[in-house]
């Protein structure tokens, strides 16, 4: 029987010195936002400035690994950073580096060329058979850096999330109070790496953490006070005092008076992928009662690409339906449109808004995950069944603005209101796989327009066509 490791049963105190955390975000190549818009660090400096750092030990955990051209079977010229990144990997070990990689059990299709070389040059992976032991996937995102440093956030292991692909995330550095709790979670994925591995009930008490939603980390983000903690799912990998995502994401909309902002990739309040296919209206729900009983003011901002659900449509239309000039409800839902060129338009799986993040008056949580059919779901209803994922929330402390911590991405870049985009189907923008993105005027060379459409509009598209 294999004996899970013992950890460090608490963490250490926070320290009264100013913890910096930076959010850092892919912006597709070619994509400009104009309005004089000063970007996040990118997602590639941030993983370039953290390789550069580490001197001891690096650990990831990811979903898939696909860093180069040759694991995509592409020849695009904007791989070439997320293969320097693999390099600069590959050369870790050579350094006397402990580098731990955990991944979630590959498909039969998924390459391995990465992985494999990380082994061979040291590295030690650990394949995680979340389908064993959950149902779902090991769907994490996050890095460790010599217990002192951590990125999380929706970027994988994907050369297309550093330029094809829009994301975005969290870099904390100097702080081994939130780089040990984080290292709790994974190293449970750690031991679940082992074969015929078994999720134990419950988890040993050092795999417990005292930062949750009741009682989170006090400390100071960038100069201003702040309560943070780590949420995790499914609820089966968390440890006694992990709070479950689903319970951090509802407490932040709940406690919203003012507004409730979201970014997603994708938005039904259904399973998506477990069959049958079930009702699943928690965070739905949620978001209306806000409006209704409180008068919140809700945006949803929803990836709009070829991949996405036609049955996500109607229920998008449905929450926009809520706004009412009498009643003064006030819900926008809006689609994001990655544009592309022709060639552009030819990469597998690219082109989209993947980010997953929430920003409400009093709080903020990056994600890693959409908000169809949450993995935090505790049964097969969950999108991602049994989908292993982690979630940052903070808020400021009495007195401090949310602004101070998080710069509101949606309001600085992605809700203005010049939009020219074209519609071929009643339901969702010609962006068929392969086919040149004409319709949002995307000629080769010149900077991209973001395309954005109003939900409410959807209808009267599909009645003018």
């Amino acid at each position: 029987r294999y004996h899970l490791p013992v950890l460090h049963p608490q963490g250490p105190r926070a320290s009264p010195i100013p913890i910096p955390i930076v959010l850092v975000e892919s912006i597709p190549e070619g994509v400009t936002f104009g309005n004089g818009s000063v970007p996040n660090p990118s997602t590639f400096s941030t993983w370039m400035n953290l390789l550069g750092t580490v001197t001891h030990s690096l650990d990831i955990a990811s979903f898939y690994w696909t860093m180069t051209n040759e694991d995509t079977r592409t020849h695009e010229p904007s791989a070439a950073q997320g293969e320097q990144i693999l390099r600069e990997l590959l050369q870790l070990p050579q350094r006397g580096i402990t580098v731990r990689i955990t991944v979630s059990r590959p498909s039969a299709k998924s390459p391995l060329n990465d992985l494999r070389a990380l082994e061979q040059s040291g590295a030690v992976v650990r394949i995680v058979d979340m389908p064993r032991l959950t149902g779902g996937v090991l769907h994490t995102k996050f890095w460790l850096v010599d217990g002192t440093h951590l990125y999380l956030g929706s970027a994988n292991m994907d050369w297309r999330s550093l330029t094809q692909v829009k994301e975005l995330g969290v870099a904390v550095y100097n702080c081994s109070c939130l780089a040990e709790d984080l290292g709790k979670i994974f190293e449970a994925y750690w031991a679940l790496g082992t074969p015929g591995a078994s999720i134990p009930v419950p988890w040993p008490a050092s795999y417990s953490t005292p930062f949750n939603m009741e009682t989170p980390l006090e400390l100071k983000l960038n100069d201003t006070d702040a309560a943070v903690y780590f949420s995790s799912s499914p609820p089966a990998l968390c440890a006694a005092g992990r709070t479950q995502d689903l319970s951090a994401l509802l407490s932040v909309i709940d406690a919203a008076e003012a507004f409730v902002d979201v970014a997603v990739m994708s938005y039904l309040p259904t399973t998506e992928f477990s069959h049958p296919q079930r009702f699943w209206p928690a965070i739905d729900n949620r978001l209306r009662k806000a409006v209704f009983e409180r008068r919140v003011k809700v945006r949803l901002l929803v990836g709009c690409w070829q991949h996405s659900r036609d049955t996500m449509f109607p229920f998008l239309k449905s929450l926009a339906a809520i706004a009412d000039n009498q009643t003064h409800y006030s819900v926008a839902v809006r689609l994001f449109v990655v544009p592309a060129s022709a060639a552009q338009a030819q990469i597998p799986y690219a082109r989209v808004n993947h980010n997953k993040y929430m920003v409400t008056e009093k709080a903020a949580y990056i994600g890693e995950r959409t908000s169809s059919s949450p993995s935090a779901a505790p049964s097969q209803g969950a999108g991602l069944p049994g989908s292993a994922e982690q979630l940052i929330p903070w808020q400021p402390r009495a007195g401090a603005d949310v602004a101070d911590l998080v710069v509101p991405v949606d309001a600085r870049v992605e809700w203005p209101t010049q939009v020219k985009v074209s519609h071929h189907a009643t339901q969702r923008p010609d962006v068929a796989e392969g086919q040149p993105r004409q319709d949002l005027r995307c000629p080769v060379g010149a900077g991209l327009d973001v395309g954005l459409l109003d939900v409410a509009d959807l209808g009267e598209l599909s009645q003018s066509q």
